[in-house]
């Protein structure tokens, strides 16, 4: 009989990564899913941040495939990520796929798997919340209602 080995690195990233992935659609959610917009062709129109990472993201909208076309691989998109109601950060993402979604509710969307256009300045700021993103899901703590205060 073989000897499994547990490999307890991989198995924190993993758990680093899925804590991660859960903290963004809490913010995404609650925080940032209202705000952020895609400036295409002179309309701007909300859309679902589902992920984020350093190369770029995952999002959705609402999908009629009557009436709507779909953004074609290599569609450059203007987002803007709204962190207050009035100011946000432009981005520029590249389509690299897009398949239709069926969700929980049964409405139709279209996901986009999207690349960040890094060359951009804005792209820094956009980075450095990314980053905060990472370091959230290393070194948080779930608050249990434990009065003492600790620290990693």
């Amino acid at each position: 009989m073989a000897k499994k080995v547990l490999d307890f690195v991989q198995r924190r990233k993993e758990s680093i990564e899925k804590k991660r992935r859960n903290f963004e659609r809490i913010m995404f959610e609650n925080v940032m899913g209202v705000y952020t917009a895609v400036d295409q062709g002179g309309a701007i129109y909300s859309v679902e941040l589902i992920d984020i990472s350093h190369e770029g993201c995952l999002f959705q909208v609402p999908w009629d495939f009557k009436n709507e076309k779909k953004f074609e691989k290599d569609t450059e998109i203007n987002f803007r990520m709204y962190f207050t109601k009035k100011s946000f950060i432009p981005v520029v993402v590249k389509i690299k796929y897009g398949h239709e979604y069926v969700d929980e509710t049964g409405r139709t969307n279209m996901r986009y798997g999207a690349e960040f256009d890094s060359s951009l300045p804005s792209f820094k700021a956009v980075k450095t919340f990314i980053e905060f993103l990472y370091q959230f899901a290393e070194y948080s703590a779930i608050d249990r209602g434990d009065p003492r205060a600790f620290f990693l």
